[in-house]
């Protein structure tokens, strides 16, 4: 790699900041934003500086490991591939295709090359029994967006920059850089909010560091956010304040969900939620009087027992005042590589419930099942019990409820393979691993999270540095793995026109794809005076092809298409290796109904699978308020899952896994400054306690606690001794994988119920 800065986006969390890494004798001399990235503009957090850990990490794995009676061994890749299909293969041919179990971390979906060899790699699989991080994460807004707009990766997206008003509920993203609404210097477009008069508003049942710079501020009870929510769209129709503005003429159902919420009004769910009557409805009247206003939710209310209707109703309220695809209200993109309308006109929408697993009958949602029925499909007997299991880039016993019984079915299986450059706590059970190229050595576009961005815009960065001669990109891996695989099935040999087809993939690799598919979308190539000649084909598609006709659709997105050509045109692979910075592609722009995919082109407001599940919400109404402790996670800025732990610069410093717990609940529990405290789980199968260093402050709602998400690093047979020795407590150890919301199947990360108590080392020394 030459000497100068090489430009690129980091990829350590939602954000995409633009990255400036300087390089000297083939090294890394310093790390600093991009000024000139059209998206952050200059701003990184400090994450970005572990790009350079990441990279050089002595104990990222470079080369296959084989488990062995002596020790972990090195292995070549041929016969590292050679014993990897020969086993999953056994495992199906002995006990059938659902047999095999698959694992997908988050780190892909920041990986356009390994999105792009997903599909074939599962397809060579053949099973049914898929899961992933959405689960746990944002299944409830997938859900929504499936049922509301027909596709389940069209979420509307915050138009931070425009907006009057900023109502933060569940997320915090000061500390996450945005999710589902990537947003880098959330500090700086908050700062400018401010600026033009604007207004920021923060519900958590903790005071995050984005609620410290709201400008009104409520704590909520964990778990009650569908009841606050239900009680605001009770407000809008109270008093006249539903106003749906454009949208009024693609939107059905709206009797049905004010009928919804004849029951639900502030004062009925005021003592469950803990906000004031009046708050709750200066609220609605907020977000419905301010012109340019946005309604965001995440994480806080997603994970949770109501979780699935929550977000819906959020939805819902952006809906009911008028606030979708309207500026400075939510949106949706635009982007270059548009996976929405690919999907859309290939059938592939998404999908839920069309069957069930095999345990908990938790419903799949596009092919997977959710993650928190992993070990429940390990450890039960039966046919289509998983008896093998590949992990590809993630680490669910520290993500995923009840770690330790997770544990404990993936030290039970017949074989494991994991596709991942760190020996950590669940690739621990592999029978081999398979490490990728780092980051740094591979091609980068951000296909996901450009989908999610307040601005549109595309950057591609080539890999800064040259792999190694035997080292192979996780691309590679999955579609040798995936060739091979299918050998086998068709019993070790494949037609001659398959076997061609799969070598002339595995050699074009994914950014030969990339440019294609920059080429033929909305900013694609312009043609000029050709233009004349084809353009009248595109107009006669358009015309008089079905919808669903892949003719039409490709039409559709096509430059061509006179809906784009107010866009920037011109966009491939080469325009953006010219622009490194990033190329600008303008704010978000109204686009409904168009871009709806529903059968009736319309916004369908009140789905039956939403009203349905009311009766569960009219329960907890029903019931009275407990003051019980509630558990609920949290995130640092300098960290992200579990899988950041090994640079030393993110971890060294203040500790920053510990108990929050308010001054009254650290009374009642007999926890005074510097003890240590003992978290058990009251909420089902989980038997196992953590201990953790104790924070007291006024910044939590009393009767709530909360612990840091993705730590629990002291497990043995790790290989990594800066994550050791920062070891921490999982989260997920005292978390139930019993409790999820029955509508969604999401795990309930937060609002479990828990017990606290001083350690008993500490108690022992206070009696002496």
């Amino acid at each position: 790699m030459e000497n100068g800065t090489h430009y690129r986006t980091c990829h350590l969390c939602e954000a995409m900041c633009g990255v400036a890494i300087e390089v000297k004798d083939g090294h890394i001399a310093s790390i600093k934003g991009d000024e000139d990235d059209p998206l952050s503009h200059g701003h990184i957090c400090p994450k970005a500086v572990a790009l350079q850990d990441l990279h050089e990490d002595p104990e990222r794995l470079r080369k296959p490991m084989r488990k062995t009676a002596n020790g972990w061994k090195e292995m070549d890749w041929d016969e590292a591939f050679d014993l990897v299909a020969d086993r999953l293969h056994r495992v199906r041919k002995e006990q059938g295709r659902n047999s095999i179990g698959v694992y997908l971390g988050n780190p892909n979906v920041h990986n356009h090359g390994s999105l792009v060899a997903t599909m074939p790699f599962l397809r060579a699989i053949g099973s049914q029994n898929r899961f992933s991080a959405t689960s746990n994460d944002q299944l409830p807004h997938m859900l929504a967006s499936l049922e509301l707009f027909g596709h389940q990766i069209l979420f509307p997206i915050p138009d931070i920059d425009r907006t009057d008003l900023f109502i933060c509920i569940g997320a915090n993203p000061m500390a996450s850089n945005g999710s589902l609404m990537t947003v880098p210097d959330v500090r700086g477009r908050l700062k400018a909010l401010k600026g033009r008069g604007g207004k920021m508003i923060v519900v958590d049942p903790r005071r995050t560091e984005t609620a410290k710079l709201a400008d009104e501020f409520h704590f909520i009870r964990p778990g009650t956010d569908a009841l606050l929510l239900m009680a605001m769209v009770h407000t809008l129709f109270d008093e006249d304040l539903v106003n749906l503005g454009h949208a009024e003429n693609w939107t059905k159902d709206v009797d049905l969900l004010r009928l919804a919420s004849l029951s639900f009004t502030p004062e009925a769910v005021s003592a469950h939620t803990g906000l004031e009557p009046d708050s709750i409805r200066q609220l609605a009247r907020q977000l419905a009087t301010t012109q340019k206003a946005a309604l965001y939710t995440r994480m806080g209310t997603s994970t949770q027992a109501f979780g699935g209707v929550a977000t819906w109703l959020a939805y819902c309220l952006n809906i009911l005042t008028g606030k979708l695809d309207a500026t400075g209200g939510v949106m949706f993109t635009q982007p270059a590589i548009d996976l929405v309308a690919l999907g859309g006109f290939s059938g592939q929408q998404g999908h839920f419930g069309k069957r069930y697993s095999r345990v908990k009958k938790l419903p799949e949602f596009a092919g997977e099942y959710p993650a928190s029925t992993m070990a429940d499909e390990m450890l039960t007997p039966g046919e289509g019990q998983i008896k093998a299991f590949v992990t590809v880039a993630g680490n669910p016993v520290l993500s995923n409820p009840n770690g330790g019984r997770l544990d404990q079915a993936l030290e039970g299986l017949d074989f494991m393979v994991s596709v991942d450059y760190y020996l950590n706590e669940t690739t621990r059970h592999a029978d081999v691993i398979l490490p990728p190229t780092a980051a740094l050595e591979r091609s980068h576009y951000d296909l996901i999270f450009s989908m999610f961005a307040v601005r549109n815009f595309a950057k591609y960065s080539d890999a800064l540095f040259e792999a190694g001669e035997d080292s192979r990109h996780d691309w590679q891996i999955l579609l040798e793995l995936a060739h091979r695989l299918e050998k086998k099935r068709k019993g070790g040999r494949l037609p001659l026109r398959s076997e061609l087809g799969w070598r002339a993939f595995k050699q074009i690799g994914p950014d030969p794809i990339l440019d294609l598919l920059l080429r033929s979308g909305p900013y694609g190539a312009d043609i000029g005076p050709a233009r004349g000649l084809v353009q009248p084909a595109v107009d006669l598609a358009l015309d008089i092809l079905p919808n669903r006709h892949p003719l039409r659709g490709m039409a559709k997105l096509s430059p061509l298409n006179r809906h784009w050509q107010d866009l920037p045109k011109g966009l491939s692979l080469a325009t953006l290796r010219d622009n490194p910075n990033g190329v600008d592609l303008g704010p978000l722009r109204p686009c409904m109904p168009e871009r709806l995919f529903t059968r009736d082109g319309k916004v369908n407001l009140a789905p039956r699978r939403y009203l349905k599940d009311l009766d569960r919400l009219h329960e907890l109404l029903a019931s009275p308020a407990t003051d019980e402790l509630l558990m609920i996670g949290r995130r640092h800025v300098r960290s992200n899952n579990s899988w950041m732990h090994n640079s030393q610069r993110l971890v060294k410093g203040k500790d920053r896994c510990t108990l929050i717990i308010h001054p009254r609940d650290a009374a009642r529990c007999g926890l005074q400054p510097g003890d240590s405290a003992e978290i058990t789980s009251d909420s089902g199968n989980v038997s196992g306690n953590i201990v953790l260093p104790v924070e007291i402050t006024e910044d939590i709602m009393p009767g709530v606690v909360s612990v840091p998400h993705g730590w629990g690093h002291h497990r043995p047979g790790t290989g990594q001794s800066v994550a050791s020795a920062h070891a921490g407590a999982s989260i997920n150890d005292v978390l139930s994988d019993q409790q999820v919301d029955p509508l969604v199947g999401t795990s309930v990360l937060n609002g479990q119920k828990v017990k606290v108590k001083v350690w008993r080392a500490e108690r022992q020394r206070k009696r002496a």
